[in-house]
């Protein structure tokens, strides 16, 4: 069963960090943002195989919209 999971990739001053939403504790991070989209996909299959090794249900993917708002 393949689900699509809501990732968020910030960046800072010296590196890209990204996490899944729906997976709480998956993390990655990476000196580009290429790298850690990579990271963050191998690191939600892992955390996914782990929920599933250990019988527990996958988390319902959330539905979220993005907005930018410029507030001064």
């Amino acid at each position: 069963m393949s689900r699509t999971y809501s990732v968020v990739i910030e960046e800072g001053p010296t590196n890209f960090s990204a996490y899944i939403l729906e997976l709480p504790g998956c993390i990655a991070a990476a000196e580009s943002r290429d790298e850690v989209k990579r990271l963050i996909v191998e690191s939600g299959a892992m955390h996914i195989q782990t929920l599933l090794e250990q019988g527990e249900e996958l988390p319902e993917p959330v539905h979220i919209s993005r907005e930018e708002f410029q507030l001064a």
